[in-house]
């Protein structure tokens, strides 16, 4: 896995939009991956030409809601993502949100898989300011991290 500092990363974005690619992004922790994540990076990236996937870093603010979490560390979790073909660079942020890194990157489209209502994310106000969209990919209802772990707990617990 290659780690890249956000200076690379937005140099990266920069050149790419020049190049008058679209860049799509989606956000989240990764915890356990399963096939619905896969499915969710796969149509993102069919959105447009360049996915970056934002990963709640292990000290991420997001986990302190979630006792025992992450289960994978940042770096495993950051590997397992760099793997995925759909994917074309992965970045973590320590932020309670990614609204920030949005602001600079400015992607034509943020995707969220999930039951939310993107109005109510504060990654669409961010997202909408300069003209991108926010897209909401429905859940694939068999695939859940908390499923994945009652399940093991149930088995191994």
């Amino acid at each position: 896995m290659i780690l890249i500092s956000e200076q690379f990363l937005l140099g990266k974005v920069q050149q790419l939009r020049k190049e008058g690619k679209k860049i799509i992004t989606t956000n989240g922790c990764f915890d356990i991956l399963h096939p619905g994540h896969i499915e969710t990076f796969r149509d993102a990236r069919n959105m447009g030409d360049v996915l970056i996937v934002l990963v709640n870093s292990d000290i991420n603010p997001y986990f302190k809601t979630k006792p025992g979490r992450p289960i994978n560390t940042e770096d495993s979790r950051m590997a397992m993502l760099d793997a995925i073909q759909y994917i074309d660079f992965v970045y973590s942020f320590s932020e309670e949100t990614p609204v920030s890194l949005l602001e600079q990157i400015q992607p034509a489209i943020h995707v969220k898989g999930g039951d939310y209502m993107k109005e109510n994310l504060p990654e669409y106000a961010a997202v909408k300011k300069y003209g991108g969209d926010v897209v909401i990919i429905p859940t694939v209802s068999v695939y859940s991290t908390t499923q994945i772990i009652q399940k093991i707990l149930k088995v191994y617990g």
